[in-house]
């Protein structure tokens, strides 16, 4: 698969809250990198960080650009709310090995009612 078609999968995966599906996207010592928090490293706690940030909050994805370059897809993105970011995700062997995320993390917890920190 080409990474925007994996990027595409992860898409539904995330608006479907499917911790499972989504998680499978990711090999098993891959990176995720929300900038704004530190790297989780590994399928399971990437599940793990999925699970517990879904039953905290509702999140939609809706991408506005996606780009490939060779082993990459990099996404534009809003919310519902308005929130925007942006993320990387490099493919290999149609399995995430890291993914990096820009956004405000205030913005976020100030829209979802949390407390910073």
């Amino acid at each position: 698969m080409k990474a925007s078609e994996v990027l595409q999968q992860w898409i539904i995966a995330f608006n479907a809250a499917d911790v499972k599906a989504l998680s499978s996207l990711y090999h098993e010592d891959a990176i995720n990198h929300q900038v704004a928090n530190e790297p989780v490293v590994g399928r399971a706690a990437i599940e793990k960080m999925f699970a517990a940030e879904f039953s905290t909050t509702k999140m939609i994805c809706i991408p506005e650009n996606i780009f490939e370059d060779g082993e990459w897809a990099i996404m534009e993105w809003k919310d519902p709310n308005g929130l925007r970011g942006c993320g990387f995700f490099r493919v290999q062997k149609d399995q995430i090995v890291l993914q990096r995320g820009y956004w405000d993390k205030l913005s976020f917890l100030h829209l979802h009612h949390l407390p910073p920190g």
